[in-house]
């Protein structure tokens, strides 16, 4: 396992991506790799732990830190275009297949926003991937009837309008340190822009519906005592997805951040579980 490394990426648009790549060190045989996008108001550094046990298992690994997170450009928590996220995903795997042996799978990994943003992007076919895996995905943001309305109104008037998230840290994971250092970390922040949260609101359902159609291999792994997004998006899609591409887990009694919990070794089990039977 090599140190992971940070450097500057230039999307399409010209703005600069911070990316951190994990790769394995010389003469290990690679699996395939992963490229992971984390959730809303964090950064692709919280998931050094992941990155390092998907070294383990024979996995390169990278992350970056999407638009207006992190050390990438961009306000905080804005979204300058409606497509932006999903364009510079389409740009980071782009790049990642420029540097990879075109034999080597490219998998995406989804956390929360960034769930909802992979499985956008494989639902809208943007680009090829060879597997998908998504950790607590946005795909219900459970939004109650006053936010809808203001969702459905602000985005017109105010896109680039910015408040607070309303995510409460207490609720990431029954782990104390990992919420202490959630709070701690000065690249987490809890801006949303109005035109961002539109996008949440609207690219959960459009997935949902394209869940029947499902072509890519899935596995779907959600914390049932979720108090971040609603676990109700991850059932209504498991359910409506082929049974034979997308495997899915509830793990009932955990918080949001499944790969953080206490309880985290059966979460990475499914996740090794899964792979050794694909990849």
């Amino acid at each position: 396992m090599s140190d992971a490394h940070l450097t500057a990426f230039t999307a399409r648009d010209g703005e600069n991506l911070a990316v951190m790549d994990w790769p394995l060190e010389r003469g290990v045989r690679r699996r395939g790799v992963f490229v992971i996008v984390h959730g809303l108001g964090e950064h692709a550094g919280r998931y050094n732990a992941l990155a390092e046990q998907l070294n383990c298992w024979g996995f390169s690994v990278r992350a970056y830190d999407q638009h207006g997170h992190g050390d990438s450009n961009g306000q905080r928590g804005a979204m300058p275009t409606d497509p932006h996220l999903l364009d510079d995903l389409a740009d980071i795997l782009d790049d990642t297949r420029r540097h990879t042996d075109p034999r080597i799978p490219v998998i995406l990994f989804g956390h929360s926003l960034g769930g909802l943003v992979t499985a956008r992007l494989v639902s809208l076919n943007l680009r090829k991937v060879e597997g998908l895996v998504l950790s607590s995905p946005a795909l219900d943001a459970g939004m109650n009837p006053v936010q809808k309305l203001l969702v459905a109104v602000l985005p017109r008037i105010a896109p680039n309008l910015r408040v607070g998230n309303g995510l409460n840290p207490q609720y990431l994971s029954h782990h104390a340190g990992v919420v202490q250092e959630y709070r701690d970390d000065p690249l987490v922040h809890d801006r949303i822009s109005a035109r961002l949260a539109r996008f949440i609101a609207e690219a959960g359902p459009a997935t949902l519906a394209c869940a029947p159609g499902w072509r890519v291999p899935t596995l779907l792994l959600y914390a049932g005592a979720d108090k971040l997004v609603n676990p109700a998006g991850s059932r209504a899609f498991a359910a409506a997805a082929p049974a034979n591409l997308v495997m899915s887990h509830c793990f009932e009694g955990l918080y949001h951040e499944i790969f953080n919990e206490v309880e985290r070794e059966a979460v990475f089990g499914r996740l090794k579980a899964w792979l050794d039977i694909n990849f």
